[in-house]
């Protein structure tokens, strides 16, 4: 896909419709089309970045800050039982829009929305294996 048929560039280019919550310089935030819980809002880098691997370390701060200020937006006015703050990468992660992007995305009791384990919570993992992972991702961490 290119930057030109990306639905998140339209809408920073203006040249798609949304209702915008907030912009500024580096990002614009506006309400998904889908508001299964009224105040879902999307948080997009005015950048074309297609998924969190290509997003650098000041946009990805920009943009958490901006869904942090949503997110006490929504809860001083519709109060929500609850919020959701996610980002998917790729098919297997469920993105659908290839432009990164943060959910904010109020809760209600009962809404059925984002099941996180729907097969049942997980058995916890041996403190050994964990090890062997937590060891493996700070080593790549330090290279990086």
């Amino acid at each position: 896909m290119s930057d030109g048929d990306c639905v998140f560039c339209a809408i920073v280019a203006g040249t798609a419709p949304a209702a915008i919550v907030h912009e500024d310089a580096i990002a614009i935030a506006f309400l998904d089309l889908r508001q299964a819980v009224p105040g879902h809002v999307l948080v997009v880098p005015r950048a074309h970045v297609p998924n969190i691997y290509a997003l650098d370390e000041a946009t990805a701060a920009h943009l958490m800050t901006l869904a942090v200020r949503i997110a006490k937006a929504l809860a001083a006015d519709g109060a929500p039982d609850g919020l959701n703050l996610w980002q998917s990468n790729g098919e297997a992660g469920g993105q659908e829009v290839p432009h990164v992007h943060l959910h904010v995305h109020p809760r209600r009791h009962g809404d059925g929305l984002l099941d996180v384990y729907p097969a049942g919570v997980p058995a916890p993992t041996d403190h050994a294996t964990l090890r062997v992972l937590a060891h493996t991702i700070a080593a790549r961490l330090s290279a990086s």
